[in-house]
């Protein structure tokens, strides 16, 4: 990986550690996703899914939302 890191003077690698829930955006989805589930009744599993599915749909339409998300990760997502 290094080699291929290495031959590619464009590429900016940095390193994470293994399992960083703070700089994870899609952690921050789902946290907030499973709140609005938390106190709902579910019958089956397709009721559930159709219940993510439209929370999911709901958060997609909610662009200040997922922009707060991906800000509280402190990661400058912009180019060099």
């Amino acid at each position: 990986m290094r080699e291929l890191i290495a031959a590619r003077l464009w590429l900016t690698v940095h390193q994470l550690p293994p399992y960083a829930t703070e700089f994870n955006a899609v952690e921050g989805v789902w946290s907030h996703l499973k709140r609005s589930l938390a106190n709902l009744i579910k019958h089956s599993l397709d009721q559930l899914t159709a219940l993510v599915k439209m929370g999911l749909k709901r958060m997609q339409y909610r662009p200040r939302l997922t922009e707060g998300l991906v800000a509280k990760t402190g990661l400058d997502l912009q180019p060099p």
